[in-house]
């Protein structure tokens, strides 16, 4: 049982600390909405979601004033809109009228984000999963809050290059839509192998069909918390450093757990899961790379680095699945540029490459995430960068994601300003050399060997 006690130990984090609830989001169900025809099948999907969500944003202020807790976002996620549409959409343009649904319903109840605009893809595409795909770059520039993701490879059925293929086409194309905006279109996409059903934060968030009608997920986020915790045992042994990353995890936990229920019991909705993962802010002392600097590294990126993530991520997990019985999503530390103050200024050290983070990413929680790229960079760059990052996902078993930003009329050197939580990055250098020939192979990559399980 969740007491008083252990939320007022938590007041210095969020007063101090930059502790906060980074969002609740209500999964939502869309497959009752299901319709041969489009109108209807609009009408349905802007019904459901404006009833099941009419009070989250409510009910999320009134929990922050109860508890002083700053809850930053309400969120919807909603089952994938590839399935949902596959009846009804017979070309890219029916699914973005379900883009403009989403969006319109987003405004009506309030939220921040809502995610869903999703294709499940991993072993092959249909044709009505393809459209919807091709319609990506039109959705996210016509709406404002709608995000999308596409799950391309797994652990179980390997990696569809055919679908790596053409997301390397749709992210310059929604970096060209979005051109007048710095391509901000592209930080509402990303591209994920071993998607989870189950996450909360965006822009990968979408309501896997496994789960009930209607869930709670909540993401709670705390890296400047770890990192004053850390502070008070400087210079100690790893076993001190490990335990204490650990016992801070905890705490941290248990205050998602409370919002959760709290959301859960006043909206009547049930609780799904926690996910505890070190989403950095770029406000100072808010950073994943302040703690791998805190644990002993110069910069995030110097030799270390690798090493530093995966004990932090892993006791990160170790704290959570203590303090809940219902940890999930994606739940360790993240490593997003633009949005981590300490990322980018080893960044603009020459500490940290694009080559550095993707050996990050082989033991962090997501992948190259927010991360500005120039403009003029190929599409099939873009693919070989992808199937990269999928391939570590896919032969490690874990989440990986690809959240790349090709800001047109833009190069190395210089910055790109999004605003708000998704920060400013400077343009990072990609190899030059082409991936062409492999890139435009057709069919996929086997799962590997160790896939064979059952």
């Amino acid at each position: 049982m969740i007491n008083f006690g252990e939320v007022n130990e938590t007041n210095k984090m969020v007063e101090q600390e930059n502790l906060d609830v980074r969002t609740i989001t209500i999964g939502i169900s869309l497959l009752d909405c299901m319709d041969s025809d489009l109108d209807q099948l609009n009408t349905n999907i802007y019904n459901k979601i404006t009833t099941v969500a009419k009070d989250l944003v409510k009910v999320g202020k009134e929990i922050e004033n109860d508890y002083c807790i700053p809850i930053v976002n309400k969120r919807i996620s909603v089952t994938p809109i590839a399935l949902v549409g596959s009846a009804a959409c017979k070309s890219p343009e029916d699914y973005v009228t379900i883009a403009k649904t989403l969006d319109r319903a987003a405004k009506t109840v309030g939220v921040n984000f809502i995610g869903g605009y999703s294709a499940l893809v991993s072993k092959g595409m249909t044709p009505a999963e393809e459209n919807m795909i091709r319609s990506i770059p039109q959705a996210l520039a016509c709406t404002d809050f709608v995000c999308s993701s596409v799950n391309v490879g797994s652990t179980k059925t390997g990696i569809n290059m055919d679908a790596v293929r053409l997301m390397g086409q749709m992210v310059k194309e929604t970096a060209e839509y979005t051109k007048e905006q710095d391509s901000l279109g592209c930080a509402k996409l990303v591209v994920f192998c071993n998607a989870p059903d189950d996450n909360p934060f965006m822009a990968g968030a979408f309501h896997g069909v496994t789960e009930a009608d209607a869930i709670i997920n909540v993401g709670v986020s705390g890296p400047g918390v770890v990192k004053t915790a850390l502070e008070a045992v400087r210079g100690e042994s790893f076993e001190v450093l490990c335990e204490t990353i650990k016992k801070t995890a905890f705490k941290v936990t248990r205050v998602g757990q409370l919002v959760a229920q709290e959301a859960s019991k006043r909206l009547g909705i049930p609780f799904g899961i926690i996910d505890l993962s070190l989403a950095p802010t770029p406000a100072i002392g808010d950073s994943v790379a302040g703690i791998l600097e805190e644990i002993g590294l110069e910069y995030a990126g110097a030799p270390g680095t690798t090493a530093a993530l995966a004990l932090l991520n892993d006791q990160v997990k170790k704290g959570g699945i203590m303090a809940s019985s219902y940890v999930g999503g994606l739940s360790g530390a993240f490593i997003p540029v633009s949005e981590d103050q300490g990322m980018i200024d080893a960044v603009t050290a020459g500490a940290l490459t694009l080559e550095k983070l993707e050996a990050m990413t082989c033991v962090c929680s997501v992948g190259l995430d927010m991360i500005a790229i120039p403009g003029d960079t190929k599409a099939t760059t873009i693919s070989g960068i992808i199937a990269d990052e999928m391939a570590i996902g896919m032969i490690n078993q874990k989440t990986t994601a690809v959240r790349l930003i090709p800001v047109i009329g833009k190069g190395v050197g210089e910055t790109v300003e999004f605003g708000g939580l998704l920060g400013y990055a400077p343009i990072m250098p990609v190899n030059p050399y082409g991936c062409d020939a492999f890139v435009n192979r057709k069919g996929r990559i086997p799962a590997p060997v160790h896939s064979f399980k059952n």
